[in-house]
């Protein structure tokens, strides 16, 4: 092992921290991470010994950064309670399952290769806040370190375990016909077994385990992924395809003709059919989804709220929780279920069970349930680069910008900004539903950029070349990831 710490201040993000390894975090660095993270959960639980469940995804270093985080943990005095081999949702699930006081995912999520990071939390269900993550930061660099004896033990067979929790409460009585595509990543040993265990007929695609990614990256807003995910579905004429990212907290979503759909409108799709039997109850989404909720009849008629709220599945998990909603949506397809429908955590195969409900009870295709829906022109997420250090200040003066031409009623394609909403960066509104959003990337150097239009994919285009112009002109962003 290293013998001096290496840790760039910059990978602790928002809610999880996230570093390319070994150029931003060696091995020592993440030792010291696992002795700030043990030192943080017991001042936090008054705990000497608490219990902490430890996994990891599957990436060529990913065990050895595990081994180094939990030789940090049980320096502090932890008693680590290794999963093994996870999805981030199954170690959420095993600090219900097994009482335990934190959990530490070794994950980069969907990150490219080369990159690691630690997804974790205190209190069940929730994952680090962002004033959780300074306090984790300020421990660690500062080495504000307890120092205790702890031990560290194997669990063995918790993947059974979790399968089975799913499995058990969800069966279906159709016979669904569903394309299952993990992109290589950890998903693959998951989520064709559940989906099959609940009465699916899954067809398989890409997934065997191969830390290479050597087709797409496991990412359900990257199109080549969705792309392929539909090609299959067309091929085999199947009825639904879902795509799941490398830690299983996210899940994108294939009609049987094919055509993508965002998941933000998926979300509204399964609070359709969950508010029949939930009347009033109250829904949390982000500020990157469609615009649909807030005006949508079905949740009307049944007396249902929509939430607006900041991206990031802590932000949004933690509105779900305080606000004691039903269920909660992100547009990047991390969504949330409450008690009696899940334990209020992300948990990409959940979501995909949800959607198998919603056409389980209903006698039509996924393309007709879609087709209820207002039409609308939505951009996938686009991430332009912009240094960390710097997109923080660009959204803020952007912020300041979009609230002079909303001032001064000036027109974009014709229309005036009638709403702005800063609650992350900046959502504004126009007369017909068209809206704009620039926000900082809460895990990446690089902001988000999503428009939508209830009128014309022009329009939707135009809001999109005002916000680029904006940003061109603020000299600070470089190559978008992806770009209509």
């Amino acid at each position: 092992m290293e013998d001096s710490p290496k840790i760039d201040p910059l990978g602790f993000r928002e809610y999880d921290a996230r570093w390319l390894y070994p150029e931003n975090i060696n091995l020592e660095g993440i030792k010291n991470i696992g002795k700030g993270l043990g030192t943080q959960i017991i001042n936090h639980t008054k705990k000497n010994n608490p219990r902490v469940i430890v996994g990891h995804d599957y990436r060529s270093y990913s065990e050895k950064i595990k081994s180094a985080l939990k030789k940090g943990l049980i320096s502090t005095g932890c008693f680590v309670e290794d999963v093994g081999l996870s999805l981030s949702p199954m170690v959420y699930f095993a600090q219900f399952n097994l009482g335990a006081d934190g959990v530490a995912m070794i994950t980069a999520s969907h990150n490219e290769n080369g990159w690691t990071g630690v997804k974790m939390g205190i209190k069940k269900g929730l994952t680090h806040a962002p004033e959780e993550m300074k306090e984790l930061k300020d421990i660690t660099l500062n080495k504000k370190f307890l120092e205790g004896k702890g031990n560290e033990k194997q669990i063995d067979n918790f993947q059974q375990v979790y399968k089975d929790d799913l499995i058990k409460k969800n069966k279906i009585n159709k016979k669904i016909k569903t394309v299952v595509a993990c992109g290589n990543g950890t998903a693959g040993i998951f989520a064709p077994d559940i989906l099959r265990g609940i009465g699916c007929e899954v067809i398989e695609l890409d997934c065997k385990l191969d830390w290479t990614f050597p087709k797409y990256n496991p990412n359900p807003e990257d199109l080549e992924m969705l792309h392929a995910i539909s090609i299959a579905v067309r091929d085999n004429n199947a009825d639904i395809g879902f795509g799941f990212d490398g830690d299983g907290d996210r899940v994108g979503v294939i009609d049987n003709k094919g055509n993508e759909i965002f998941s933000d409108k998926i979300g509204l799709l399964i609070a359709r059919n969950l508010s029949s039997m939930h009347k009033n109850a109250k829904f949390v989404v982000d500020v990157k989804s469609t615009g649909l909720y807030s005006k949508d009849k079905v949740l009307l008629e049944n007396n249902c709220e929509t939430i607006y709220w900041k991206t990031g599945h802590s932000h949004i998990k933690r509105k779900v929780n305080t606000e004691k909603a039903l269920a909660g949506f992100e547009k990047s397809g991390h969504f949330f279920f409450n008690e009696p429908l899940g334990y209020g955590y992300d948990d990409g195969i959940n979501s995909a069970i949800h959607v198998c409900h919603l056409l389980n009870n209903q006698n039509k295709m996924m393309s007709e349930i879609i087709s209820e829906l207002p039409n609308t022109f939505q951009t996938p997420t686009m991430a332009p680069f912009c240094k960390d250090e710097e997109k923080y200040q660009v959204v803020e003066d952007l912020v300041k910008q979009i609230k002079k031409i909303k001032d001064d009623k000036i027109k974009i394609d014709e229309q005036i900004i009638t709403e702005i909403l800063t609650v992350n960066g900046v959502r504004f509104s126009f007369e017909d539903g068209s809206w704009g959003l620039i926000r900082a990337s809460s895990n990446k150097p690089s902001l988000v950029v999503v428009t939508e239009s209830p009128k014309s994919k022009d329009r939707m285009k135009k809001i999109f070349n005002f916000i680029d112009g904006l940003l061109q002109e603020s000299g600070k962003v470089g190559e978008y990831d992806q770009k209509i």
